[in-house]
């Protein structure tokens, strides 16, 4: 019987001259991550990473704060590493559709903007077809103008002068059969720019209810009775604050940020946007 080797059989099997506690390792400095610096025994989290200076930042428990190079000379879990730079984060891939749901164009420049416009109603009309539609229009060269409200609209198609190159599409709130909305409608249509001028509306009272309720954590809009002003009792109701035109605005806003794309509005509203950017856009097809 050989006998038994202690030292083993093969000496350059093993890494004699490794260090006792392993080969240090690259590793990212990532905020969070608690290290300690070997040569002063300082212990911390990391708090700041500057590429440029290439130096990383950690704090104690004392709230204290040193600054080191990056680099060797740091232990992880009592483990030896090499701090480097985190890692950029990769650009978020861009969106292929628009907030519309039209096809994205990135980098595209907004088209000088033609002579036709499209009308709405009043300020939350517009701020809500420019959130959903913008991207389309900026494009499409169409400038979307606000009235203080239809009663206005002769006044303004007067000064405006519609044509075949100067084609006006307006979206409506409530234009329903028999309501004063109609009529007027009804009326510029028998015209003489009535065949440049495109009346289009939704059903809803305002142009809040075109907002899908479920959005908002409710299952339908409140009824309203007619002697309150419509957006004063929904907020009422809602619990919401109420007490002036700042109030109203606010509630606005909040639901308005709750809109991120089409499938976020009422689909009465969706066609009736998509009809007059199609009419103030077709003649130069």
């Amino acid at each position: 019987m050989p006998p038994a080797d202690r030292y083993g059989t093969d000496v350059l099997k093993t890494d004699w001259r490794a260090p006792k506690r392993g080969r240090a390792t690259e590793t990212p400095a990532t905020l969070g991550e608690v290290v300690e610096e070997v040569t002063t025994d300082f212990c911390g989290e990391i708090v700041a990473v500057d590429r440029d200076l290439r130096t990383v930042t950690l704090e104690d428990r004392r709230r204290t704060r040193r600054t080191f190079p990056l680099g060797p000379g740091f232990l992880v879990d009592g483990k030896p590493v090499v701090l480097t730079p985190p890692v950029r984060q990769a650009a978020p891939p861009k969106p292929t559709r628009t907030a519309s749901g039209s096809v994205a164009v990135h980098d595209a420049k907004a088209r000088v903007a033609r002579a036709s416009r499209i009308f709405v109603e009043g300020r939350h009309d517009a701020e809500l077809v420019e959130k959903v539609w913008g991207d389309d229009l900026r494009i499409e060269g169409v400038v979307v103008e606000y009235l203080g409200g239809v009663d206005d609209l002769a006044d303004h198609l007067r000064d405006f002068r519609p044509g075949p190159e100067r084609k006006v599409g307006v979206l409506v709130d409530h234009l329903v059969k028999g309501s004063k909305e109609a009529r007027i409608a009804q009326g510029i249509a028998r015209s003489e720019v009535g065949k440049h001028v495109l009346i289009v509306g939704h059903p809803f009272i305002d142009i809040w209810a075109a907002v899908k309720p479920q959005r908002l954590g409710f299952a339908r809009w409140p009824d309203v009775p007619r002697s309150i002003e419509w957006k004063y009792g929904v907020c009422q109701q809602l619990g919401w604050p109420h007490r002036n035109q700042t109030d109203i605005a606010r509630a606005w806003q909040h639901i308005l940020a709750r809109v991120t794309s089409y499938d976020d509005l009422e689909p009465a509203l969706l066609g009736r946007v998509e009809e007059l950017i199609d009419f103030v856009t077709e003649h130069d097809a």
